[in-house]
């Protein structure tokens, strides 16, 4: 087994340090600057690479963690599951990830892969409707059962967001001057309150917006059925707080479908269906975007994980109806600004 050092070993070494680009097509003409962090280009194909090896690394470490013995437990809708598979794999610990059938089937695929036991609960909590309560208590019976199970537990563990004080920093790095505002996509708050804290910590003048997804109950939305997984919660997280974010944005599934659209007909960029909640967020947004400012959104992971819902018409028009103006005339209009 390898043995962990200083820093990550082998491809778990070119976790961070992701690409920031300008959108400069997204919407041609607008007062301000959009930069797009891709979390994509983490191996595991998301930001949850980050908190996967956060929370993980330093029990491998220290010897809490052993192959052959130690069995880590967690609940995901994908992609922390695919970046702990991946971390488990390399260090030869066995995985256990508990989901819920809107988990897409690429994810779960994935996981597999690289190894991990999945477990698919398919009833809905009674009180809540939601599967997540559900995930959660099979995880409880799991770690009860199994000798040597270890729940990092995404929800309310502190490294999560220490990991994406990282993420912040390499956007305030990459950016000559700073940002004025950062878009971040909320689900476990790991990676809100992480690039929350730096800022607050640093005194830096950044407009933190919360993207949620409508139905979702972190920023007291009336809950509600959701069909776009990887944003909103059912349950509000542990690691939760008041103060976090300085403007909150609710989007709902049909802009998170619109949103990856655009982004992908204007910018070539394949991101999966929180990416487009951000896109959406900014829109609703940009009337109070001051002339000049710096927007930065972290767009949480890559789109091939969507191509049967997001990116599949039929599947799009089964949900939605025939909404494909909503990005076909994005695309005309982009071509008629360019001429």
């Amino acid at each position: 087994m390898p043995e962990p050092d200083d820093g990550p070993a082998g491809v778990l070494g070119t976790i961070g340090g992701t690409p920031l680009v300008e959108l400069a097509k997204l919407a041609p003409g607008r007062h301000f600057t959009t930069y797009a962090k891709l979390e994509a280009f983490n191996p595991g194909g998301s930001m949850k690479d980050r908190s996967a090896l956060e929370m993980l690394r330093a029990l491998i470490r220290d010897g809490t963690l052993v192959p052959g013995r130690s069995v880590v437990v967690e609940s995901s809708s994908g992609n922390l599951g695919i970046g702990l598979a991946q971390i488990c794999a390399y260090y030869g610990l066995r995985f256990i990830c508990v989901v819920d059938p809107r988990t897409n089937r690429q994810n779960i695929a994935v996981m597999r892969a690289l190894g991990a036991e999945v477990e698919v609960v398919s009833e809905c909590d009674p009180a809540t409707g939601e599967y997540l309560p559900v995930r959660v208590r099979r995880i409880n019976t799991l770690v009860a059962r199994i000798p040597g199970a270890y729940w990092p537990n995404q929800y309310a563990n502190p490294l999560n967001p220490r990991a994406h004080r990282r993420t912040m920093r390499e956007i305030v790095a990459a950016v000559p001057g700073g940002i004025d505002y950062l878009f971040c996509a909320t689900g476990s708050c790991g990676t809100l309150r992480g690039c929350a804290e730096y800022v607050r910590e640093r005194g830096l003048a950044v407009t933190v917006v919360a993207v949620d997804a409508r139905g979702s109950v972190i920023f007291d939305d009336a809950p509600a059925p959701r069909l776009i997984p990887g944003h909103g919660a059912a349950v509000r997280p542990a690691l939760f707080r008041d103060d976090l974010a300085d403007e909150v944005i609710h989007v709902t599934d049909l802009d998170c479908v619109v949103g990856c659209r655009r982004l992908a007909a204007r910018e070539a960029v394949l991101a999966g269906g929180s990416s487009g909640a951000l896109v959406a967020a900014v829109e609703q947004m940009a009337d109070r975007i001051p002339a000049g400012a710096r927007c930065a959104v972290v767009l949480p992971d890559r789109g091939e994980r969507y191509l049967d819902t997001i990116y599949d018409d039929a599947w799009v028009a089964r949900h939605f109806g025939d909404v494909s103006h909503l990005w076909k005339e994005t695309k005309l209009a982009m071509k008629e600004a360019s001429c």
